[in-house]
């Protein structure tokens, strides 16, 4: 092997390991891919992987050691996730030169939107539409939810062409959503605005996902990813109630009139239609492939049932724990099936649709309110529910496959 062919392969995989970065994989998982990575090439390292950098460091022939950083600050969108899993597999078996590697991760990262922007402003709105039908089905709410889903979609789709408002674009979303629902509420004569029905239009704000992967990172004792990612998650939840909060106080509304009860005027079969209407807005949302619309049926309707009866079980905040273990368990029996997605890729929009990751938000605005003392240890439950139930089916997946 020749200096430069070391160079080369160190190249690819320390880029390789920052995409899987930003897409969301856990750092524990990159480090084991980038290690089966260098072992097809023959090319032995050591790393250094955090959430948006990694470092390789190995042997050349002549100058003795090569160290090889590379970091990256944006994530990547959803649908760029799937033929970066399929570059991965492939560099994990050594089917892909490092050449022809950088080539298709260059090819990824330079990938367009599949569908113009009025098309993702049309899937949000659908995709909050199924969440109300989820867990607030009303008629009033379903409204709502859907012209404000329209609302922070637009919202969501501006932030992403300009780089700087991204930052400020949840605060907003949720100051303008509480605002309107609030003065609604006054013109009509209701005497409170449900939490609940806050939450379908700013569900892609809940960092639901960040953590999970901080759950997994640390009990995996990667100590820096993991606490980096908590406290990223939890400042997503504080800017969401932060704007909550400004638009209660700015319109004199208190505590009484943010009620997190649960309501649903049109029925028991509603939640499950608006599971199916949520995977339509994920699919014009997220913009995955079109070979991914069954997969996704098959998960979120797997994850939901998994939460539904856990809640008639042991109640809300387990069913958390128990939506989190189907999810993981189910993509990652789906995952094997040929010409099946990733588990990974599976795993985000089955996070949405589970209610806890919701109840996060909920306990957090009533803790700056009311309830403060009964909502904090509330809130921290309802977080790492879904997280632990993900790690509990990790586990027992590696089990079942170690005895098969």
């Amino acid at each position: 092997m020749t200096e430069t062919s070391t160079i080369e392969r160190n190249r690819f995989v320390v880029r390789l390991g920052v995409a899987m970065g930003a897409a969301n994989y856990p750092v524990t998982l990159v480090r084991q891919m980038l290690e089966r990575t260098s072992a097809a090439y023959g090319t032995p390292n050591d790393y250094i992987v955090l959430p948006n950098y990694v470092q390789v460091t190995g042997p050349t022939n002549e100058s003795g050691t090569l160290v090889k950083a590379a970091r990256q600050t944006d994530e990547l969108r959803f649908d760029q996730t799937f033929p970066l899993a399929r570059l991965v597999s492939a560099a994990m078996k050594g089917q892909v030169s490092p050449v022809e590697g950088e080539a298709r991760l260059d090819s990824i990262l330079a990938a367009g939107r599949r569908f113009p922007a009025w098309v993702t402003v049309l899937g949000y709105g659908v995709q909050s539409m199924g969440l109300a039908l989820v867990m607030e089905p009303t008629p009033l709410n379903l409204l709502v939810a859907t012209v404000l889903g329209f609302m922070v979609g637009l919202f969501f789709t501006a932030g992403q062409h300009f780089g700087q408002l991204s930052h400020l674009v949840p605060a907003v979303s949720a100051f303008a959503v509480t605002a309107i629902c609030l003065a609604g509420a006054h013109r009509l004569g209701l005497d409170h605005v449900n939490l609940r029905a806050l939450i379908p239009p700013l569900a892609v704000f809940l960092p639901g996902a960040a953590i999970t992967m901080a759950v997994v990172e640390l009990t995996a004792r990667d100590i820096i990813s993991g606490s980096s990612r908590l406290i990223a998650g939890f400042m997503q939840l504080a800017q969401l109630a932060f704007g909550i909060l400004i638009a209660s106080q700015m319109l004199g509304a208190d505590g009484s009139q943010l009620s997190s009860e649960a309501l649903n005027k049109i029925g028991p079969w509603a939640p499950w239609v608006g599971v199916a209407v949520y995977a339509i807005g994920v699919m014009l949302f997220l913009a995955p492939p079109a070979s991914f619309l069954p997969w996704l049926a098959l998960i979120v309707y797997t994850s939901y049932s998994g939460q539904f009866l856990g809640d008639l079980l042991f109640g809300s905040y387990a069913s958390g724990f128990c939506g989190g273990l189907v999810l993981t368990v189910g993509a990652l029996a789906i995952s094997r099936r040929p010409g099946a997605p990733s588990a990974i890729t599976m795993i985000l929009p089955g996070f949405w649709l589970l209610v806890p990751g919701s109840m996060g938000l909920i306990g957090v605005t009533e803790l700056f309110g009311a309830d403060g003392d009964s909502a904090f240890p509330a809130t921290m439950i309802s977080m790492i529910s879904v997280a632990l139930g993900l790690q509990a089916g990790l586990v027992i997946w590696q089990m079942a496959r170690r005895r098969s």
